[in-house]
């Protein structure tokens, strides 16, 4: 099922529905929609955003830690051998990571090496709107953070990811 869905039938769908349309929106990680559907129904988009977000931000550390190493390298071999889903191919295309040189793509690959060998986990950035110099400017800084500190940032960005992703998959009406 693809499209996109009115919050009135989105609050219609039953659980199997709701995961198959929004499994997706954390990556690889399906349980969040199921966590978000107990919020049903949603009177707004945001509402429906706030589920997602609540699901992640009250989940335990290791299922937060897993939603985090669910995603893509940004630039990374899953980008280039498709292996990842789709909203995240759409939304990498989007900010150019389809298209680097060899040496963009070589210095996304040591800064995501570098960022995983810090932090324990990949660099994760919201990129809808964003430039691959933006992303390399916030690698920069983000690499001058605590674990904890990235850590929550991730968890920001992933909720951020979700937003982009449930706006991009429902309307109000």
């Amino acid at each position: 099922m693809m499209g996109t869905y009115a919050l009135k039938d989105v609050n219609s769908f039953s659980l199997d529905t709701f995961v198959e349309v929004f499994g997706d929106v954390a990556e690889h990680s399906p349980w969040v929609a199921v966590v978000a559907q107990r919020s049903a129904p949603f009177e707004t988009r945001q509402a429906l955003v706030d589920a997602f977000s609540s699901a992640l931000q009250s989940a335990d550390e290791p299922a937060q830690l897993a939603l985090i190493r669910a995603h893509p390298d940004l630039a990374g071999k899953a980008a280039r051998v498709g292996k990842m889903a789709a909203s995240s191919v759409n939304e990498q295309a989007g900010a150019g990571l389809d298209q680097l040189t060899d040496a963009e793509y070589e210095q996304f690959t040591q800064l995501n090496d570098t960022y995983k060998s810090a932090y324990g986990f990949p660099f994760i950035f919201a990129v809808k709107g964003a430039t691959k110099h933006q992303i390399l400017d916030a690698f920069q800084v983000r690499l001058k953070n605590s674990a904890q500190e990235e850590f929550q940032e991730a968890v920001r960005q992933i909720c951020r990811i979700f937003r982009f992703r449930l706006e991009d998959l429902t309307r109000e009406s």
